[in-house]
């Protein structure tokens, strides 16, 4: 990256992060992306006129509001504060990161809020498409008309659409290609249930200690405070996880609900300004964006490696080796596909034939991976995961006085994000 100014990631805000259909079962995107912006904003002092570009990412889109950025920002009041609203799959809350952090390098902003919002709970229901054009067209028919196309609905066609889960391109969910990289990586059922009860683990120490409650500003859904994450386990049994069934895989799968991200509602928020803004503010800043990479590859063969692909590029654009990084942050999807990524990490072989590079990066230090946890423990609200991922990874570099991160997920459609900070 060739620019001439750092960009500073002063600080981040989160709601928490929830099972869909629980706690915040109900909320309003926009409401919510809202009040962790408003929120974020008070809690660095910083005028909330003083935002002069809003870049929002999601994947459920709302029909109401599809530019859910420039609803944040008129909900605000910044009524001539331009913003946009993007999707790249579950690496969104990345892209949303980039997009505000190249505004502010072309000079096209000077503040900046990136955040990132699903609320599964909230997702458009459809009906039949034939149902609904026989509706429509009623108003205009004949009584005779009218009659016949009522007597031709059946109970059946009222029900709705369930919204589809597949990869338009393959065929399959999220979870057949996980379990397709299982047995072409040959990761045990063993192997991720083990990883699954790490990342509970370390997420329910985290939160413990108080690191985590840092990150969250309380929501108020109805009459109700909301101001806990609710998907981390403070205990789980090898024995109990040992007799769940196979969820994408009935016959010979080894992927289980327990070692899959659940579908999870929530929303973050990320403040960014050049390094020279942040000084005449008065504003220290957590971090420095490094570098940044969002790679593609052929979804049909092991969809979910986006991880290995975009770190090194990320690295090369930051002039860093993997020895570097004092701290990684590894989406956790499932935990087949952070394994079978981990394994193509020091593969040689792989490197050449895959990435046409002599050498791979080389073995992840487990002691440095996901110290508080990841997305099998806190959840995956999709878009907002992103924010999540840069505080946890700013804030732990700051608790354990490291200076560079990564944070690197795997996307639908072949995608891949990577991005590395510097502590400040």
């Amino acid at each position: 990256m060739h620019f001439t100014e750092r960009i500073a990631i002063v600080d981040g805000l989160r709601s928490p992060f929830v099972k869909s259909w629980s706690t915040l079962n109900g909320i309003d995107p926009v409401t919510l992306s809202t009040h962790v912006t408003r929120e974020l904003l008070f809690s660095v002092g910083l005028d909330v006129e003083k935002v002069d570009q809003i870049v929002w990412g999601t994947v459920v889109s709302v029909p109401s509001s599809p530019n859910v950025a420039r609803e944040v920002a008129l909900n605000l009041g910044l009524y001539n504060t331009p913003g946009f609203t993007i999707s790249r799959a579950c690496a969104s809350g990345f892209q949303s990161i980039a997009s505000a952090a190249e505004s502010l390098w072309m000079g096209h902003a000077t503040i900046a809020v990136a955040g990132g919002v699903d609320v599964t709970s909230n997702a458009p229901v459809p009906h039949k498409k034939e149902v609904i054009d026989k509706l429509r067209a009623m108003p205009k028919a004949s009584t005779g008309s009218k009659l016949s196309t009522i007597a031709g609905l059946r109970p059946s066609d009222f029900f709705p659409v369930p919204p589809a889960i597949t990869e338009r391109f393959t065929g399959k969910t999220m979870g057949e290609h996980a379990e397709d990289m299982a047995k072409y990586f040959g990761i045990s059922r063993a192997a991720q249930e083990q990883f699954a009860i790490d990342s509970h683990k370390k997420a329910h120490k985290a939160t413990s200690e108080g690191w985590i409650a840092k990150q969250i500003t309380p929501i108020m859904n109805g009459k109700n405070v909301v101001d806990t994450d609710n998907i981390i386990r403070p205990e789980m049994k090898p024995e109990k996880l040992q007799k769940m069934r196979p969820a994408f895989d009935k016959v010979a799968g080894s992927i289980t609900a327990a070692t899959s991200s659940a579908l999870t509602d929530g929303a973050s928020a990320v403040l960014l300004m050049r390094e020279s803004t942040a000084k005449e503010l008065g504003l220290k800043p957590k971090g420095f964006l490094k570098s940044y990479a969002f790679p593609a590859i052929d979804p049909r063969e092991n969809m979910l490696l986006g991880n290995v692909y975009s770190t090194p590029i990320a690295l090369d654009r930051a002039g860093l080796t993997l020895n570097d990084l004092d701290l990684i942050e590894i989406h956790e999807a499932f935990a087949a596909q952070v394994l079978s990524n981990l394994k193509c990490f020091s593969d040689d072989e792989f490197f050449q034939e895959k990435l046409g590079r002599e050498k791979a990066l080389g073995e992840v230090d487990m002691s440095k991976l996901n110290i508080w946890g990841s997305s099998l423990a806190y959840g995956h609200p999709f878009a907002a995961t992103g924010g999540r991922m840069i505080m946890t990874l700013l804030q732990a570099l700051e608790q354990t006085d490291g200076r560079y991160g990564l944070a690197t997920a795997c996307a639908a459609g072949g995608l891949g994000a990577a991005m590395i900070v510097e502590r400040a």
